[in-house]
Parts: structure tokens; C-alpha cells; sequence
């Protein structure tokens, strides 16, 4: 119980047919001779039943323009602040984040050409390929192994013949990450270099909205081995991501730069083979422990310091409501014409006007005509 109401409030909420496959895999560890038998399938509504601290209800996705981070902010701040006034919680929080990395950056460089040329584009000479990396950094400024993931169908050994010792592959059709990829990076990447510098206490993951990380097996993988998975609001990146604020852009540089040099050393086409090569000085020379501690300052995640952020949010401008009024089309009967019984409240309307513009009328022809259109309209009422 605890830990569905713990990731419900991280941002991470386990599904209901989730809970079944969860509490079968505690039966198994607390049993000691006798198999336990799966729960049946209302298990979970009695579950539900037995704890008034849970109820179940629908989450459903909300559009983007919708989505007000002014509220999710404060909330993020009030739920992850007792986590790290918590002393049973390591403090010391850890931070996936992928990025992908065209093999040759297409970026914009400055050029002398004639005052009246007119091409601000050169040819890019390459394909658009792109390799993932899963990099992980904690708060104590530390940083762990990197696994790239490539896209192909299969592994080629002249792609890693840079030596990068302690690094992790992995390849994909899409050259993402999977739920698979996500669970053996769990496995060989966190757990074991994150294990024993937590001593038994619970770890927490921050992610930015992966939805690898819903599945069965990687929920079980974290309740076996005491992890929360923190996940940050949507849309929020730019204001609570450490790596958005200050980890993206010196990799990104440090890896042109590397790109450039071995372009003008005579290499024609950057190909995965020269991936390894031009990441791993690129990657050491960004990733110190002076800019992910900056990126985890700026975050106001640690030191924690909320009002850091939430002084730079603005509060969205509400519209003012304007009631919509009821408009009717007004018919207006010219003078002289003999005016109709009315039957809409239109017509009812403007036989009315006219008879307020004959009721002081002195003249007999306006008198005749003004009994004969309260006539009307006795008729009409």
C-alpha cells in the first residue's frame, strides 16, 4: 500500500491490473516451503476495500495547451521536498535522461561570402543518422556508465573499436529505447553502481514522462530492489530537468567540435564506427561534476530551494468571461405598410417601438394608426 500511494505521489501511478502480478511476486519471497497461489481477479477491489487510503479512478491525457504547470509545480515541490527531509530516503537523487546524437551535427557555422549572395544553406553531405545515449547523473555531482543504443537490427563489432571500457550497448529498429532496453539498463547500470552507496536505504529515479518505465517486469524490478521512480510533471523540463538546464548544451558542443576536427582531418562521412570515438572525450569534458551540480542547483532540487523556481513562473493570465447574450434580428415595418399580426418575438419587438413612437402623435392619421397596432399586439400577446 505504501508503495502504490508513494508512486502515485511521484507522478508515477501503478495500474490496476499491474497490482495482481506485483503482490504475487511478494508471496513468492515471503514463502518459505509451500507455493503460493496467484491472487484471483478480485484481489484488487478487495485490496481496495480494505485500505480507505485508495480508491481507483481514470487517468486520461491532457492536451498541451490545457495543461497549467503553474499548479503542478508547487505540488511537485511540497511532494519531493519531504522526500529529502526524509532520513530513511537517501538523499542523493539520481536523474536518467536520453539524448540523441546525429552522428554529423547539422548546425549553422559562419561563413565570408559576397555582400550580394543571396544562399544561406550549404549541403549536408551525411544522413540523418542518430544514436541514443542513456546517461544518468546523481546529485552528488557523480555520473554513471553510458549505454548507447544503435539503430540497426543487429550489432557490428567495428562499431566499438575505440576502447570505452565499463560502457553498455544495446541497438534497436528505431535507435530508441524499448521497455526491454530500459529494464537491462536498470539491471547492469543503476542497480549495481547505485546498490551500495544507498546502504538498504530506498533510491529514487527522476524521469521526464518515459512510458518504458510502465511496464510489469521494470514495476516489479523497482519494489524488489527499494526504488521509487519519480516522474517529473509534463512540460516542465526547462524549469526542473538538471540536464535540460545545464547538461544538454556542453555535450552538444564539445561533440561538434570533435565532429569538426575529424572533418578536417579528411574523414568524408561520419559513420557509426567513429560514434564512440568522438562521444567519449566529448562526454568527459561536459559531463564534471561542477555542471551537474550546477544543473541540480538550478533545478532548486538540490540544494533544495523551491522559490528559485516558482518566482520565474507566471501565473497564466485568466480570460475574463463575457456572459453571450441572446441576440434577436429586429424587423423594422416601414411607415405606411399594414403591419401583420406578430408571431415571433422579433416582430413583437419592433411593432412595439413603433408604437411608442406614435403615442404622443397628435395628428389623426398617427392616432388611427396607433390603435391599430395596439390591436396587433393585444392580438399578438
Amino acid at each position: 500500500m505504501n508503495f502504490l500511494l508513494q508512486m502515485a505521489k511521484f507522478g508515477q501511478p501503478v495500474r490496476i491490473k499491474h497490482i495482481l502480478s506485483l503482490t504475487f511476486s511478494v508471496a513468492r519471497q515471503q514463502s518459505t516451503n509451500i507455493p503460493p497461489k496467484p491472487p484471483g481477479k478480485n484481489w484488487a477491489r478487495a485490496f481496495k476495500k480494505r485500505h480507505l487510503e485508495l480508491k481507483a479512478r481514470r487517468s486520461r491525457a491532457l492536451d498541451r495547451d490545457r495543461y497549467n504547470i503553474y499548479d503542478k509545480v508547487p505540488h511537485w515541490f511540497e511532494v519531493i521536498g519531504k522526500v529529502l527531509h526524509n532520513q530513511a530516503i537517501l538523499p542523493e537523487m539520481s536523474i536518467i535522461w536520453t539524448r540523441r546524437v546525429m552522428l554529423s551535427m547539422l548546425s549553422s557555422i559562419k561563413i565570408l561570402i559576397s555582400k550580394d549572395g543571396l544562399r544561406s544553406y550549404r549541403g549536408a553531405r551525411i544522413k540523418r543518422t542518430v544514436v541514443t545515449a542513456i546517461e544518468c547523473v546523481s546529485a552528488n555531482g557523480r555520473y554513471l556508465d553510458p549505454m548507447i543504443i544503435w539503430p540497426a537490427s543487429t550489432h557490428q563489432a567495428n562499431w566499438t573499436t575505440y576502447p570505452t571500457p565499463r560502457w553498455h550497448y544495446a541497438y534497436s529498429e528505431s535507435g530508441y529505447t524499448d521497455s526491454k532496453i530500459s529494464l537491462e539498463w536498470l539491471k547492469r547500470v543503476f542497480n549495481p553502481q547505485t546498490k551500495e552507496r544507498a546502504k538498504q536505504k530506498p533510491r529514487i529515479l527522476i524521469c521526464d514522462g518515459f512510458g518504458t518505465h510502465e511496464t510489469l517486469k521494470i514495476l516489479e524490478f523497482y519494489f524488489k530492489n527499494n526504488i521509487f521512480l519519480f516522474r517529473l510533471p509534463s512540460y516542465t523540463s526547462y524549469k526542473l530537468q538538471p540536464c535540460d538546464i545545464a547538461l544538454f548544451a556542453p555535450p552538444k558542443a564539445a561533440y561538434h567540435n570533435q565532429v569538426e576536427r575529424l572533418e578536417r582531418g579528411g574523414v568524408g562521412t561520419i559513420g557509426k564506427q567513429h560514434f564512440t570515438y568522438l562521444y567519449s572525450p566529448a562526454r568527459e569534458r561536459a559531463l564534471t561534476k561542477r555542471n551537474i551540480l550546477a544543473g541540480w542547483k538550478a533545478s532548486s532540487l538540490y540544494p533544495f530551494n523551491p522559490n528559485k523556481v516558482l518566482t520565474d513562473i507566471l501565473k497564466p493570465v485568466t480570460k475574463p468571461t463575457i456572459p453571450i447574450l441572446k441576440t434577436y434580428k429586429i424587423y423594422l415595418y416601414p411607415r405606411g405598410k399594414v403591419v401583420q399580426t406578430p408571431v415571433t418575438p422579433e416582430a413583437l419587438t419592433s411593432l412595439h417601438n413603433l408604437i411608442k413612437q406614435d403615442t404622443y402623435a397628435e395628428d389623426e392619421k398617427s392616432k388611427q394608426r396607433l390603435q391599430r397596432h395596439i390591436h396587433k399586439f393585444a392580438n399578438a400577446a
